[in-house]
């Protein structure tokens, strides 16, 4: 936008900062997808230590000084306040609908969408990159025998490397199946193999028993509540109402004992 390049230094480098740091949303504008975010996290970016420490920025100690910079920043069109509306599409998931609002004006309870994409160094550099090594898988008839060579050895510690982890999967299947008829439960051989650790972690411990998992505090709750529901039963013919109820005040096992109350007859 024309409005950004007649920004000052100090207000694009504030609009730097926060399009590098403040956490934004996905959103769709006029079936565009946008990123966006609320006033009150751009306002705590301000006052956070790390803004501080950036350079060639607008002083900011309070509140108010962060909406003044914000307000100044709004003003060049690095971001337009915006009104959020229900999903884009049939999830409740998918990017909400953005709407761009005639009156622009800053403040914590607002939505704003950007419309600065910041830095563009790293997407160069991905693209250069990508077709750096496009040029080399080319040309790589050309490259020296030694340098082939290497490729080749590496390729193949590759090719081990995803071997030996499928051997691992397949070798522990069958250990454990072996374990749970032999020791029930049944053991696992690296139980993290497959969970979402690091490489280290996903070997540690090196066994483990596969027990069931501890019901929550919650379900055990749910449990205690329909045990103390009681069982009422009446006679047919009246006279006596036998009822079971819990004995409750301390921490011993539930039990349960009978009371005999006398009624009236519906006849009488």
């Amino acid at each position: 936008m024309e409005q950004q390049l007649k920004a000052p230094p100090q207000i694009r480098n504030v609009a730097q900062f926060l399009r590098g740091n403040l956490k934004a949303r996905v959103g769709a504008l006029n079936g565009k997808r946008l990123d966006y975010f609320k006033g009150k996290s751009a306002i705590k970016a301000l006052l956070s230590p790390a803004y501080q420490k950036a350079k060639d920025v607008p002083p900011v100690t309070d509140e108010n000084q962060a909406l003044a910079v914000l307000s100044a920043v709004n003003a060049f069109a690095f971001f337009l306040r915006v009104q959020r509306g229900g999903p884009s599409g049939s999830s409740s998931s998918s990017p909400k609908n953005l709407q761009i609002i005639q009156e622009q004006m800053f403040g914590a309870d607002e939505y704003f969408a950007w419309f600065f994409e910041g830095s563009q160094w790293t997407t160069y550099a991905g693209g250069i990159l990508m077709v750096a090594i496009m040029l080399a898988g080319v040309m790589f008839p050309l490259w020296p025998p030694i340098m082939r060579l290497g490729v080749w050895y590496l390729s193949i510690g590759m090719l081990g490397l995803i071997g030996l982890f499928f051997a691992i999967a397949i070798v522990r299947l069958i250990f454990y199946v072996i374990t749970i008829v032999v020791a029930s439960p049944g053991i696992w051989i690296f139980p993290k193999l497959f969970a979402d650790v690091g490489f280290v972690e996903s070997f540690i411990p090196l066994w483990e028993w596969d027990l069931p998992k501890k019901k929550s505090k919650k379900s055990k709750k749910g449990e205690k509540s329909e045990k103390k529901k009681g069982k009422a039963v009446s006679t047919n013919g009246g006279g006596a109402f036998i009822e079971e109820v819990d004995e409750s005040g301390d921490s011993r096992p539930h039990s349960r004992a009978a009371r005999v109350e006398d009624v009236e007859d519906e006849d009488a």
